[in-house]
């Protein structure tokens, strides 16, 4: 399975980048191929191309806040997840969401 997924958080710095890192952790034991863009306070870093989104077979936006660029996941298979639901249990945001 081929995933995107955005992480934004309140204050941009560190929930951002923790979130995305689990998700990068925990993906190859539940099989998936994952992508993430980050939009922190530096910006957004390591962003989706239509390519990457296209192809990929669910979206997942883990934010607290409104994305930046959110018109481009419409039409889209997209979840929409908590930051702290990912880094309380990211195992179960994969058994949920991603099979």
């Amino acid at each position: 399975m081929k995933i995107v997924a955005v992480t934004a958080c309140p204050t941009g710095i560190a929930h951002t980048y923790m979130a995305a890192d689990a998700l990068v952790k925990a993906a190859p034991k539940f099989n998936v191929q994952i992508k993430v863009e980050t939009q922190g306070a530096m910006g957004i870093e390591n962003q989706l191309t239509p390519h990457d989104i296209a192809h990929a077979d669910k979206v997942l936006i883990v934010s607290d806040i409104d994305i930046e660029q959110a018109a481009r996941f419409e039409g889209t298979n997209k979840v929409h997840i908590s930051i702290e639901e990912v880094l309380l249990n990211v195992d179960k945001v994969f058994q949920v969401h991603c099979r």
